[in-house]
């Protein structure tokens, strides 16, 4: 069992097999799945083990073994179960509109966010090993193909869809604290803050967080999604423009400045090799 556990390949298979069909009569993959979203829901991801899911169905922790091979398996299921939540349009097969790409990608975030919110507890899978099953694919696709069309290069495209993503994570893994640290203390982070009298009397040494206390900015803080969100959009649009205002000096497969010609039309790539690149994407006319 520990064989198949420790297996990233069996991983794969369970993921991409379909965890989400209607059960049988009995215990069944899909029952486990949804019973272990139930205790993560409720008490987090640290909250979650085989014996409270299996308690939770009624049925020993071992047989649930036969089913799945351990918790990190189970853990990459629940991600991928819970995204079906977030339906998706189909990706574009051609070149949107201009700024459709932040519509679509502002859209997803909100959703994504949304997610995050019901299932808290998706901001704590950590580490950079998690298998992402046809559901996480299907995401990942979705965000990549509203970039696509920008004129970023490939590289790019990844990076910018790889930072939203961090973002979302990286927020929704501060609620999850926030929460966290309100259920063991049983005071709220404004009690907590509202106590520490002996903290703010030094801060007065400090004249520019005494000018912007003064002046009210922490009266009606920024939200941190909206303001987070809309930056970071605005730095992929910024870099978008600038690579429109370059395509003429950049090779647009890998980004690398293209040697103007003597005489003729602007070359587009920077060699012979990221031509052929561009022919392969371009697929079939």
């Amino acid at each position: 069992m520990r064989g198949r556990a420790e297996d990233p390949d069996h991983g794969v298979e369970l993921l991409w097999r379909g965890a989400g069909t209607e059960p049988r009569p009995g215990l069944s993959l899909a029952r486990i799945v949804r019973a272990a979203v139930d205790v993560a829901d409720a008490e987090g991801l640290a909250g979650l083990s085989m014996r409270k899911v299996a308690d939770r169905l009624g049925f020993t922790t071992m047989s649930l073994y036969r089913h799945v091979p351990g918790r990190d398996q189970l853990v990459d299921l629940m991600r991928d179960a819970v995204m079906a939540e977030h339906p998706l349009s189909p990706p574009a097969a051609a070149a949107p509109g201009p700024g459709v790409w932040r519509a679509t990608l502002e859209a997803y975030a909100r959703e994504s966010w949304e997610l995050r919110r019901r299932h808290p507890w998706l901001a704590e899978v950590r580490g950079s090993r998690h298998l992402p099953g046809p559901n996480g694919v299907a995401h990942y696709e979705h965000m990549l193909s509203a970039v696509r069309h920008t004129g970023l290069t490939p590289a790019e495209v990844i990076a910018a869809v790889g930072l939203v993503g961090r973002f979302l994570d990286a927020e929704a893994l501060l609620l999850v604290e926030t929460a966290r640290q309100e259920r063991e203390s049983g005071v709220s982070e404004e009690e907590w803050w509202g106590s520490r009298d002996s903290l703010f009397e030094r801060l007065d040494r400090y004249p520019t967080l005494t000018y912007l206390w003064e002046a009210g900015g922490y009266d009606h803080p920024e939200d941190s999604f909206e303001f987070g969100l809309a930056r970071i959009l605005d730095g992929i649009e910024l870099l978008i423009q600038r690579r429109d205002e370059m395509r003429d000096e950049t090779c647009m497969i890998c980004g690398r400045p293209v040697e103007a010609p003597a005489s003729g039309r602007p070359r587009k790539y920077c060699s012979h090799a990221c031509r052929q690149r561009a022919y392969r994407q371009r697929g079939p006319a």
